[in-house]
């Protein structure tokens, strides 16, 4: 397998910074509605107006769909807004922050047979970039 991935590491800083920086801020727990399908995980994500939230890195390339409300999302690739009904494919290693103008569901879909979330998360999130990057190593390794 065959898998190249390109960053920008100042915006991938920017982001890691942001959420140290308000990791001591009050949090809320945003509901999520988990869905299965053959080969399939669906996380939908109810992100209530003017909420800020940071996503987590994901090792595979991803479907996502807005397929209500507002949100502004800076990325590596820096500040995108999109607004319901919106569809993006997100490249491995994506981290994200967004801001909710209007309430918003976010649904992440991944290719998985797996059923248990705890597997999932494992099997489809890093935990901090270099995991990402010995992720990526070891899929270098076997291809």
């Amino acid at each position: 397998m065959k898998l190249t991935v390109t960053f920008n590491g100042f915006m991938r800083n920017k982001i890691v910074r942001l959420e140290e920086s308000i990791r001591g801020l009050p949090q809320v727990e945003l509901p999520v509605t988990h869905h299965f399908s053959k080969g399939l995980y669906a996380r939908e994500l109810f992100i209530p107006k003017g909420s800020v939230l940071v996503g987590k890195i994901h090792k595979e390339q991803n479907l996502n769909i807005i397929s209500s409300g507002d949100i502004s999302v800076l990325t590596d690739d820096g500040v995108m807004r999109l607004t319901a009904p919106s569809t993006i494919v997100s490249p491995p290693g994506t981290k994200r922050v967004g801001y909710a103008h209007e309430d918003t569901v976010w649904i992440t879909i991944h290719a998985t047979e797996e059923t248990d979330l705890e597997k999932i998360e494992r099997q489809v999130i890093a935990q901090t970039f270099q995991e990402f990057l010995d992720y990526t190593k070891s899929l270098k390794l076997e291809g």
